[in-house]
């Protein structure tokens, strides 16, 4: 992997799961979620998504941190590290709302 890759990875993992529960959720709150859907459950479509957006958070975390993908340069890999973490905090803090308010305000 790369150092441009490793050092930018985290945090547009980040910004595109953020988009896309949001975007989930802004399509679940619209009127043309009872015409397309009205079986499935929002609620649990959003709580699916915030969890997968976590486990690919935390996957990404334990691979950059893996053997598998070594760096020569240690302060491209301690800059990785802390921007995985970064992101994986902002991935939870910015998807609470979507776990712990109701569905469509």
């Amino acid at each position: 992997m790369n150092a441009i890759l490793r050092l930018s990875l985290p945090l547009t993992l980040w910004l595109a799961s953020f988009s896309a529960v949001y975007g989930l959720h802004g399509l679940l709150c619209s009127s043309r979620w009872a015409t397309l859907a009205p079986e499935l459950p929002g609620r649990l479509l959003l709580i699916g998504a915030s969890l997968a957006a976590l486990a690919l958070q935390a996957l990404l975390l334990v691979l950059l941190r893996s053997s598998r993908w070594p760096h020569p340069d240690a302060a491209i890999h301690r800059i990785s590290m802390a921007l995985a973490i970064v992101a994986l905090v902002a991935t939870a803090w910015t998807l609470i709302p979507t776990l712990t308010t109701s569905h469509c305000l």
